[in-house]
């Protein structure tokens, strides 16, 4: 089994698709901070990752900072922190702060939010992550406050596309299992958005995120974590991941 895998088998994460928007242009929302939804969805949680996908249509996305970054039609956004954002598809002059319209976003479900000038048309689902303090301090230390990633490029995030897109269609909320349906959705939505995140860092990319991705010393965190008890040693895990001792001392330094 693979570091990534065998870290989140152990930690907790608890999910959902919340928000399905059909904007038309121009629209600008300023989003709730992640300590904003934690009260709606999960208030026991200290940290709440944020995501959005879009489905049709083109926008931006800014943080505080001033980072700014513009999607397209299948890019996955995520806001790995909770940071405050603004989204919208043209002047963001006047921006409607989503926090004073949430609590009758999340009464309506998954029925289309829509709103916006006329022009043109972006769809996107949002979701979140909570998540518990050892995934927010350790595991999602490397990652940055903002980042996207296609899921078009491949057959399993055209699936997952696919997927949100029907369940979010289904308004038969009375369908047995349907919120659980959505979790797991959620759940795999955060898992693919990390596991392209790590295929596309460049090779000199350090921390524990840049061992994932390199094929030995992933080897070896993954055994530290599959056994966390086991008194390992430098030479048993080179012999374990095939590698001089030389070599995975270097690597893993490095």
């Amino acid at each position: 089994m693979d570091v990534l895998s065998e870290v989140l088998r152990v930690v907790k994460l608890q999910g959902a698709l919340f928000y399905n928007g059909e904007f038309s242009a121009p629209w600008c929302v300023n989003a709730s901070s992640a300590r904003a939804l934690a009260r709606h969805f999960a208030p026991q949680s200290e940290h709440v990752i944020v995501f959005h996908l879009l489905t049709d249509g083109r926008a931006f996305i800014r943080l505080q900072s001033g980072e700014r970054i513009t999607l397209e039609a299948g890019d996955l956004v995520m806001i790995p922190h909770g940071d405050p954002h603004v989204m919208g598809n043209g002047s963001a002059a006047d921006a409607v702060n989503d926090s004073e319209q949430l609590g009758e976003v999340i009464a309506q479900g998954l029925n289309p939010w829509r709103m916006g000038g006329g022009g043109e048309v972006t769809k996107f689902v949002c979701g979140y992550m909570a998540s518990e303090p050892r995934l927010s301090t350790v595991f999602l230390s490397g990652l940055p406050a903002l980042f996207k990633v296609s899921i078009r490029n491949d057959a399993s995030g055209r699936w997952l596309e696919n997927s949100i897109r029907f369940s979010v269609s289904d308004t038969d909320l009375s369908r047995p299992g349907r919120e659980a349906v959505l979790g797991k959705l959620a759940e795999v939505v955060f898992v693919e958005a990390l596991r392209a995140y790590i295929a596309q860092l460049p090779a000199q990319q350090k921390g524990w995120l840049g061992g994932a991705r390199d094929a030995e010393i992933g080897k070896t965190l993954a055994l530290m974590h599959r056994d966390p008890v086991r008194p390992w040693t430098l030479a048993t895990l080179a012999k374990e991941a095939g590698i001089s001792r030389t070599v995975l001392a270097e690597r893993f330094r490095h």
